[in-house]
């Protein structure tokens, strides 16, 4: 059954899915089910978007990140297209007080969006990670040795997210 805002659009009741679908140009574009809301392209809104969950976090689907390896040097840049993922850096051996940098090349980056990182980082040595140099396809990671006497030993994990930013 569907119930028409003008010529091809409206909702209806698919009921082998077990859903109610929000149809736009004969297109299901949405679909309301028990498990919860399907949207099909860019969902936006006005207001904020809530989580009374205790158990589930928000974030990125599987498929949406990719992984890299950096080659070389700890100054290599690497290049991922994606929206979150992992970059595995080449066995750092940053001395203690020291630090290392590299261009990561993103297309879906923009001057105004914020870049999360953390790290998995299991050797010797103290890191601490920032980011500078936020730019339209590209941001720069700084790798920062803390430790007072230990020099990094190993290959490090970095998780990276992109948290789109504007300025208006």
């Amino acid at each position: 059954m569907v119930w028409p805002l003008g010529a091809r659009n409206g909702w209806k009741v698919n009921k082998a899915a077990a859903t109610l679908d929000i149809v736009y140009d004969d297109i299901a574009v949405a679909a309301v089910s028990a498990a919860g809301l399907s949207v099909t392209g860019a969902l936006s809104s006005s207001g904020a978007f809530l989580s009374s969950s205790a158990t589930v976090a928000s974030g990125y689907a599987t498929g949406a990140g990719g992984a890299v390896t950096q080659i070389t040097s700890a100054a290599t840049g690497v290049t991922l297209s994606k929206p979150t993922g992992q970059i595995t850096t080449v066995a750092l051996t940053t001395v203690a007080g020291a630090e290392e940098e590299f261009i990561v090349t993103n297309t879906l980056v923009a001057a105004t969006d914020i870049i999360s990182l953390s790290t998995t980082y299991g050797g010797a040595g103290t890191p601490l990670l920032s980011v500078r140099a936020v730019g339209a396809g590209v941001f720069t990671i700084t790798i920062s040795n803390a430790h007072a006497a230990n020099a990094f030993n190993a290959v490090m994990v970095i998780n990276f997210a992109i948290i789109k930013g504007v300025n208006a």
